[in-house]
């Protein structure tokens, strides 16, 4: 006879269709049933926290990315490529903020797995709680779930910012049936997802062996992000627009960014160094937190990360059936032009477009975005240049390529390898050093500590000037001007903001963070409606695009789950 613990699984399993705790617990169940004592030994428990963390890796893929470039193409970071409109035209309707459709299947779908993916968490939760109390690592355990929880919570929040939080791991199945996603008004969502990782940040060691666990310093930088989230408040139920900045908050931020919490990390000294694939460059001094994947570990494929295998290039008899989606924008590749004082033109670089032999440009451009005219992952073998090689779509979304989630074609075979799509090793860092700085110097500005914002800001832009392991040559041999300089002098607030806001955009430019920090901010219908304009001569895909305010900001709740609330699900605002 199956325990209750094994029922409950399996019931907070089916409240999405996912069925594979089932499976997992037959597995480890003599003749498929557990006894009272068999369910709370140790290994189970394990087991299962292993089978969470699994989730977060099985349950993406190319169209519905936990990395969110599916959804960032909504920014003036990317286009979002592939071979025209039609391909993947549901995130083309994203991407112009036109016909989007509450039954549109990547609505549903992200929705769904990253629910499946609290679905196991907290059934790993429920038979931590089992288990006896001399297991020694039971808190630590729960504080990894706990974690993961808050991470799945937060990528749904940022998409759909009504949502239901599950946050009792003992719900039956007639409670989650009533659950809302209007319960909490958003500042109490932002601070469920706080509860959740404060226990982590109070549980979890300062080290781990298996670097996929997170760290004390992985809930710090967690909880410096959700709190500078919170401090935009946005809580008219009939507005997304931001009605005030907490400072306690940003206090918080402050808090949680302090550097004595970061002691085994750090800036690596060349930027690049944090998108390479080589055993040597991962988990290194600025990966926080990273979703591991592996090769050779047994399998036919490994544990590979197949969730970017649609941005691969199609270089002929290299990377054939390469897709070409989520390619850099114009503007984006304007906003790395330096002036004379080697700082960026922070308000009038999308003036005229970048020109390689007479324009200066900051470094991270050449390790953020393939030109053509270069050498395509800084292998002279592959030099990028306009034509149907590097744009599948023929110049409609141009002939730049993402160089952060491809790896050079040198590697094909090891560590980029060809099965259904393309896939790669690389490890995806989720929260990494500079972000801790960056936010670090946003809440100072938002304080009114100028100085000290500057300072951080300075930090990054050094680091960025010294990264030219491979790029050291691209002046005498390509003839383009790599040039960047720190900030000198003083700064009002406004113009410090704007700085901070600047800098965020270039180091963490093609890393998914721009559309959701455009909405945090409550600039994404300013800034993207000036970007459509702009942008038409160089993509014409935007001639018709328009962002809406007070609608766009948030993904509609997917119709199939207002259907299924029974009336609890409201939907959210915009007339969807």
């Amino acid at each position: 006879m199956k325990t209750k613990i094994y029922s409950f699984i399996l019931a907070a399993c089916a409240v999405t269709g996912f069925s594979s705790c089932d499976s997992f617990l037959d597995e480890h169940t003599p003749q498929g049933s557990l006894s009272e004592d068999q369910v709370k030994k140790p290994e189970n428990a394990d087991a299962m926290v292993t089978s969470a963390y699994a989730i977060f890796t099985s349950a993406e893929d190319i169209n519905s990315s936990f990395s969110m470039w599916n959804f960032d193409v909504r920014s003036d970071d990317a286009y979002k490529g592939g071979s025209g409109t039609s391909d993947g035209d549901v995130f083309h309707q994203l991407e112009v903020q036109q016909g989007v459709l509450t039954t549109n299947w990547n609505i549903n779908d992200m929705w769904v797995r990253l629910y499946n993916c609290i679905s196991r968490v907290n059934s790993a939760i429920a038979l931590l709680h089992s288990t006896d109390n001399s297991y020694s690592l039971k808190q630590e355990r729960l504080g990894e779930m706990k974690f993961l929880r808050a991470y799945a919570h937060f990528l749904l929040k940022r998409l759909y910012k009504n949502i239901p939080f599950i946050m009792n791991e003992n719900m039956t199945y007639d409670e989650y049936n009533l659950l809302s996603n209007t319960e909490y008004s958003n500042d109490q969502g932002w601070q469920l997802i706080i509860d959740d990782l404060t226990e982590a940040y109070n549980s979890l060691p300062k080290t781990q062996v298996d670097k996929g666990r997170p760290t004390q310093a992985s809930a710090a930088a967690f909880l410096a992000k959700v709190y500078l989230y919170k401090a935009y408040r946005q809580d008219d139920p009939k507005s997304n627009q931001v009605t005030s900045i907490n400072k306690e908050d940003l206090q918080k931020v402050i808090e949680y960014t302090n550097p004595a919490l970061y002691t085994n990390y750090g800036l690596e000294s060349d930027f690049h160094n944090n998108f390479r694939p080589e055993e040597q460059y991962e988990n290194g001094k600025e990966s926080i937190w990273a979703i591991q994947y592996s090769k050779n570990d047994g399998s036919t494929f490994g544990n590979l990360n197949w969730s970017y295998g649609l941005i691969v290039p199609n270089i002929p008899g290299t990377t054939d059936g390469g897709c070409d989606f989520y390619k850099p924008s114009q503007n984006l590749v304007n906003a790395y032009r330096t002036g004379d004082n080697g700082l960026p033109l922070i308000d009038s670089y999308n003036n005229q477009n970048y020109d390689m032999t007479t324009d200066n440009a900051d470094p991270r451009l050449f390790l953020t975005v393939g030109i053509p005219g270069l050498p395509y992952e800084f292998n002279k073998n592959y030099m990028m240049e306009k034509s149907s090689i590097w744009s599948r779509s023929n110049g409609l979304y141009g002939y730049y390529v993402t160089l952060k989630q491809n790896i050079d074609p040198a590697l094909v075979g090891t560590y980029l390898i060809k099965g259904s799509y393309w896939a790669s090793s690389m490890n995806r860092i989720v929260f990494r050093y500079a972000d801790v700085l960056l936010e670090r110097a946003e809440a100072y500005a938002q304080l009114g500590n100028n100085e000290q914002a500057i300072q951080l800001v300075n930090q990054i832009r050094e680091r960025a000037a010294g990264s030219t392991q491979m790029i050291s040559n691209y002046h005498s041999t390509y003839g383009v001007n790599p040039y960047i300089k720190t900030y000198t002098g003083s700064y009002s607030q406004e113009e410090t903001i704007k700085i901070v806001k600047m800098e965020r955009r270039l180091e963490l430019g093609m890393e998914c963070e721009r559309f959701f920090d455009l909405v945090r901010w409550g600039e994404a219908a300013t800034v993207l409606n000036k970007y459509y304009q702009e942008e038409t001569n160089d993509c014409s895909i935007y001639s018709s695009a328009h962002f809406t305010a007070n609608k766009d900001e948030y993904l509609p709740i997917p119709y199939s789950q207002i259907a299924a609330s029974n009336g609890h699900y409201t939907q959210n605002i915009g007339n969807w």
